[in-house]
């Protein structure tokens, strides 16, 4: 197969990479940037562990081709992380013990911001719903949803 260059923005930098065309966008990240924080998990798209945002989505990286995404953004957990935007979300999901293995965490994070972006406190059951696509072995999902509440409550400003 024959190599495509793509040029893309990840976490804040510009990347020009030559790929195949039948590379994942995680596996691109991971293999060939070194950014390992996105895991790959059923490779068909249905236990988030490989959600990334592209342009601001979140997205799954595993059902997403690297060659896509030329002349995008892309935001890993590292880039979120290392930005600050999520250490309210990070701090809250340690101190509720909302991680356990860790390893659906990353995308845990990000998806909760997607929701968390569009202000507000959401309920419990929205949260539920906004997170569903995050399979969690460890946790039983109570302790995520507390915490992800949590934030939502500070951030708007809400006392109950």
């Amino acid at each position: 197969m024959t190599a495509h260059e793509i040029t893309l923005t990840v976490n804040g930098e510009e990347v020009r990479e030559a790929v195949e065309p039948r590379t994942t966008l995680v596996d691109f990240l991971r293999d060939t940037l070194g950014l390992t924080g996105s895991h790959v998990g059923c490779e068909h798209g249905v236990c988030g562990a490989c959600s990334v945002r592209l342009d601001g989505a979140v997205v799954r990286g595993c059902l997403t081709l690297a060659v896509q995404c030329d002349g995008h953004k892309v935001e890993t957990i590292e880039g979120a992380s290392d930005s600050g935007a999520i250490a309210d979300l990070q701090e809250a999901f340690r101190t509720r013990n909302a991680l356990q293995c860790g390893y659906c965490t990353p995308a845990m994070l990000l998806t909760a911001a997607e929701l968390l972006a569009g202000g507000g406190v959401p309920s419990r059951a929205a949260i539920r719903e906004h997170l569903s696509g995050n399979y969690c072995r460890c946790t039983g999902y109570h302790a995520i949803i507390d915490a992800v509440e949590a934030v939502a409550r500070v951030r708007a400003g809400a006392t109950s």
